[in-house]
């Protein structure tokens, strides 16, 4: 049987953010924006943030999206998101700076960023199963674009208004859970049971791919 999809209207209430559960399938209606490693940069070294009504339009979409524009008018080529991991440097203090509520991307973030999530109420939700031509047209509109002459068209920070857009789930939830830390947490438990069953013996030692590497 499949899974129950939640519809979520933006921007997201703390009640709403802290009754969502970790796995829980949802999509998203309402304004997003967009950024990547420039934003988050921007954001906390130098202080430089999109002026958008950050009460309003919470929900940060971590893709550098591909544009184009035709008769004055920019249209979407694909928007498939981009890898959160690489954000965590930055992540906990973006969140709280702009007090998000809802990040959507692609794999995981960290712990920092998932205590900063508990901190103000809010989620990280990922992709399953759907690339950027399909979450294309679930944008009805490009409302607005800001440093696009700085920064170009995929590291712009773009304001779309989507309507369920996703399917998504939570990844992190508003207690700062982490589905894929619980996920591998329960791995590393089973792994002994399987290695006995595979008659891998006890002092066997996985190689280690960044040996060698720490002087280079």
């Amino acid at each position: 049987m499949d899974a129950p999809i939640r519809h979520l209207t933006l921007p997201l209430s703390e009640q709403e953010a802290r009754g969502l559960k970790l796995a829980e399938i949802v999509t998203v209606t309402g304004a997003v924006f967009t950024g990547r490693s420039r934003l988050h940069i921007r954001a906390i070294e130098e202080g430089i943030v999109p002026p958008i009504d950050f009460a309003q339009v919470n929900c940060f979409f971590h893709v550098g999206p591909v544009m184009r524009q035709a008769n004055d008018e920019w249209e979407i080529v694909s928007i498939e998101p981009t890898s959160s991991i690489r954000f965590e440097r930055y992540g906990a203090e973006v969140v709280r700076k702009l007090g998000l509520r809802t990040l959507i991307g692609k794999t995981t973030m960290g712990p920092a960023t998932a205590a900063a999530l508990a901190e103000v109420g809010g989620v990280y939700l990922t992709k399953i199963g759907i690339c950027g031509n399909q979450l294309a047209p679930q944008v009805t509109r490009v409302r607005e674009v800001h440093f696009l002459e700085e920064l170009g068209k995929t590291e712009a920070t773009w304001v779309f208004e989507v309507e369920r857009f996703g399917p998504f789930f939570v990844a992190i939830d508003a207690c700062g859970n982490s589905y894929f830390e619980e996920l591998d947490e329960s791995v590393r438990a089973q792994l002994p049971q399987v290695e006995r069953q595979l008659g891998v013996s006890e002092d066997f030692r996985y190689t280690n791919v960044n040996a060698g590497c720490e002087d280079q």
